[in-house]
């Protein structure tokens, strides 16, 4: 589903090129459950934007299914990711000015749902969560924990084809941690493909493989014994 071929990305600082990642080369299969790892600065949050779609910044070849990524335009690219994609952010990325019923129901629109389909999903994920109590409150009066449990919302909601997670359970306590990598581990085994970063050992367990980041370099991406790779 996902083949990285020597993708690099670098910035300018005052001493000159900065290196973030360094020829990344990565192929996961559809209906994969990845776990990225490594310490802060190795590039995580990076490689995930690009997988994402969402930083066009670098070089080397990004295919996905039988899309040429790295040959797109930017608009092509924003159709990509509605199309295939729900995003997970580690600082939730909620739109202020609409309400978490609203929030849900965005992502849905952007793949042409009908408005009686959406309110039955968007209904559906509130119960889900155990949210419907929230759903006319505004990001700015939910707790972190609280917009975290729709940021994850309302990535899942619309059923992607990959979901990308970057630190999916930061803001939550074990018990709602658990019930989104629970959510998460029951939609790989739907056949959703899924990629997420994470520190937390445990949570790395819920899937097979992991990839190891240091200073911009892939330096392990083993399956556990008995797993694929």
């Amino acid at each position: 589903m996902i083949r990285l071929a020597n993708v690099e990305k670098t910035y300018e600082s005052g001493a000159g090129n900065t290196w973030v990642l360094r020829r990344i080369n990565l192929d996961i299969r559809e209906g994969e459950f990845v776990t990225v790892m490594g310490p802060s600065g190795a590039g995580k949050s990076t490689l995930m934007g690009i997988i994402g779609m969402l930083d066009g910044d670098w070089r080397g070849e990004y295919f996905l299914d039988d899309h040429a990524v790295h040959r797109l335009d930017n608009r092509r690219r924003v159709e990509l990711h509605k199309q295939y994609i729900g995003f997970v952010f580690q600082q939730y990325h909620l739109i202020d000015n609409l309400t978490v019923a609203e929030n849900l129901d965005l992502p849905l629109t952007y793949r042409d749902v009908r408005r009686p389909e959406r309110q039955a999903l968007v209904a559906d994920i509130l119960d889900r969560f155990q949210m419907v109590g929230k759903k006319d409150l505004y990001p700015s009066q939910l707790s972190g924990g609280q917009q975290q449990l729709v940021a994850v919302a309302r990535a899942v909601i619309g059923k992607p084809k990959l979901i990308l997670a970057d630190e999916p359970t930061g803001s939550l306590h074990s018990s709602q941690g658990k019930m989104i990598m629970d959510t998460l581990k029951n939609l790989n085994d739907q056949g959703t493909t899924i990629v997420q970063v994470t520190h937390n050992e445990a949570w790395a367990a819920y899937g097979p493989r992991v990839i190891q980041l240091a200073d911009g370099w892939i330096v392990d991406g083993q399956a556990k014994a008995g797993a694929p790779c």
